[in-house]
C-alpha cells in the first residue's frame, strides 16, 4: 500500500509516462494499436496537444517521427516487441540521419507469455535494437519506467540520440486471449 502523496507509479504507469512524455514537450505519438500502451494511446488520444497516428504497420511511425522532428515537433513511436522486427531496415533512417528518436516498446515472450511466436522476437529485440545503432533502455517497474522515460526523452530529444525503451511484460502484464 503506497502511503506517500507520491502517486504509486507502478499502478498509474501510464499516466505519470504521459505526464513525463508531455513535460518533455512531446507533440505528436504515433502507433500500431497494442495492449501493453492500451491505457497511453488513451491518453494521448484525449490531449489535445498531442496530434496521433495509427499507423499499419511500425516502419511508417519510423518515417513519421522523422518527419514530425524535421516539422519541428518531437514525436514517439509506440510499438511492441514482434514490431521490432517489422521495422529494423527503417530505423537505419534516424541512426544514419542523426535525428533525435524515440521509441516505447512493450516486450512480448517474456514473464508469463503463452503464444511461442512471440519468444523469438523478445530475446532478440534488444540485440537487434542495438545492433542498428540505437541506445536501449529498459525498465522493470512503474518507478523505473518513469524516471527512465524522462532520461529517454531529454537522450532523444536534447541529445539527439535515437533511444529505444524497453518496456518488462512483468509490467504490462500477461496478455489474455
Amino acid at each position: 500500500m503506497n502511503t506517500s502523496s507520491e502517486p504509486n507509479r507502478d499502478a498509474d504507469w501510464p499516466e505519470a509516462l504521459h505526464a513525463v512524455l508531455r513535460a518533455a514537450d512531446l507533440r505528436h505519438a504515433s502507433w500500431v494499436p497494442d495492449a501493453g500502451h492500451a491505457r497511453l494511446i488513451e491518453l494521448l488520444l484525449a490531449d489535445p496537444a498531442v496530434t496521433t497516428n495509427v499507423l499499419t504497420s511500425e516502419e511508417e511511425g519510423v518515417a513519421i517521427a522523422t518527419g514530425a522532428w524535421l516539422g519541428g515537433m518531437r514525436s514517439v513511436l509506440l510499438m511492441q516487441s514482434s514490431g521490432v522486427g517489422n521495422c529494423i531496415n527503417m530505423l537505419s533512417l534516424p541512426v544514419q540521419t542523426c535525428t533525435p528518436f524515440l521509441t516505447l516498446v512493450t516486450m512480448r515472450g517474456e514473464w508469463g507469455e503463452f503464444n511461442p511466436w512471440q519468444v523469438p522476437m523478445g530475446k532478440a529485440a534488444q540485440k537487434a535494437l542495438e545492433a542498428i545503432g540505437l541506445t536501449v533502455l529498459r525498465a522493470e517497474t512503474g518507478r523505473d519506467l518513469v524516471e527512465t522515460a524522462a532520461q529517454a526523452a531529454t537522450m532523444a530529444w536534447e541529445a539527439d540520440g535515437q533511444i529505444a525503451l524497453l518496456i518488462g511484460q512483468r509490467l504490462i502484464g500477461r496478455k489474455e486471449w
